[in-house]
């Protein structure tokens, strides 16, 4: 059993920051069904690579769930979803503010029904306030929340998007992990249900901080300011290819040297302590660089190695599950979807000695669990597909 056996998470949530979440629950063994409006349904089954009426970004974010497609603006259909509520854990919605309040379905009405229940609300700034209602997708988030900034050209000051969709997936965590904390605050007595609420926003700046605001977060003038740990990140291109290389102690950085054949580098005094090379960045730059387009990657690496050097290969995502590493983790599962065919898969990341997590069933088509989740709560499931009430 996973550490969230028992627990029913209702997700009413689209895209990414909602479903993601109610995928970690379902990977630690809840049980979370995911309703959808007939017609288009969630918009990620229609966006990008898609097989069998299946996409990979909706594979990759539902798995281990179960599908329930009804019209939740019927009274029949309301009155499913009211049973359903009644008897869940968490429930999981992202919709812009008052959305779900339209519907009769905000936390007011569904705490009356079900006073245990952890409503979980998700938004792009917030509840309230003067973007509340603005349309949000996870650029929009990078660029409001300084993320975009803080991918900055060092040279140019121009800004950059990260090419992944951070602020939903910073989200998604965020989410899943205050889900768990208000399910043992539960289990400890400490509340019933709750309504949590959480903007992209709040998760992306909070996300950040920690090291990007290393020097904006000290607010007195007579702070001694250097460059973040990240400021400098980039590539570093060799002869036949590209890796990346930190150094924060200075024996790491002797290890660097000496992989570069270069260990008089080091007992330079510019660059012979951490201070010194922060204060001498923009000259040992360069001296870097000359000695990087002189080598291979293999012989940097293998230096590195031998000298203790943090360095690791760009490595792209087709070359990644043969990584030697990757392979010992074995962080893929390849597996048969019914729709989509040969896919591969990360495993839960998390690995519990007790209750270990597992990867739940092949994300489910469209309405595939609408009879058998509506003849759990007493439906005729024939009755209700012949009103247009599921699908």
């Amino acid at each position: 059993m996973g550490a969230l056996d028992g627990v029913t998470v209702i997700d009413f949530s689209v895209m990414i920051s909602g479903p993601l979440a109610g995928m970690l629950l379902a990977d630690q063994g809840a049980d979370v069904i995911k309703i959808e409006s007939p017609g288009q349904g969630d918009l990620m089954r229609h966006l990008g690579s898609t097989k069998g009426q299946m996409s990979g970004i909706f594979a990759n974010n539902n798995r281990g769930k179960r599908s329930l497609v009804i019209d939740l603006k019927s009274e029949q259909g309301r009155e499913v979803v009211l049973e359903l509520i009644g008897r869940a854990d968490v429930l999981i919605q992202n919709f812009r503010p008052g959305a779900m309040e339209r519907l009769g379905l905000g936390y007011e009405v569904l705490s009356a029904i079900n006073p245990d229940l952890i409503y979980t609300s998700i938004s792009g700034y917030g509840p309230d306030g003067p973007n509340s209602n603005h349309r949000v997708y996870d650029n929009i988030i990078q660029a409001a929340s300084g993320l975009a900034s803080v991918q900055a050209d060092p040279a140019t000051g121009t800004p950059a998007l990260y090419r992944t969709l951070i602020c939903d997936k910073t989200t998604a965590y965020t989410a899943a992990q205050a889900i768990t904390a208000a399910l043992y605050a539960r289990a400890t007595g400490a509340a019933r249900g709750q309504h949590i609420t959480l903007a992209m926003l709040d998760a992306a700046i909070a996300f950040m901080w920690p090291d990007s605001a290393m020097d904006a977060a000290l607010l007195d003038p007579d702070v001694t300011r250097t460059p973040t740990i990240g400021a400098f990140y980039a590539p570093t291109p060799l002869s036949d290819g590209y890796v990346t290389t930190s150094a924060v102690s200075d024996s790491e950085f002797r290890g660097l040297c000496t992989a570069y054949g270069a260990p008089e580098i080091a007992d330079d005094p510019r660059f012979s302590t951490t201070a010194a090379r922060s204060r001498n960045v923009a000259e040992m730059r360069p001296i870097m660089k000359d000695l990087a387009s002189k080598i291979t990657v293999e012989e940097f690496l293998a230096g590195c190695e031998a000298h203790q050097g943090p360095a690791a290969k760009v490595m792209t995502l087709d070359e990644v599950p043969s990584h030697p590493q990757v392979i010992h983790n074995e962080i893929f599962v390849e597996r048969d979807h019914p729709a989509a065919g040969r896919m591969r898969e990360p495993r839960p990341a998390a690995r519990f000695s007790a209750t270990p997590s597992a990867m739940g069933a092949p994300s489910a088509m469209s309405g595939q669990h609408s009879d058998e989740i509506v003849a759990e709560l007493g439906f005729d499931p024939a009755a209700l597909r012949a009103k247009g009430i599921i699908a």
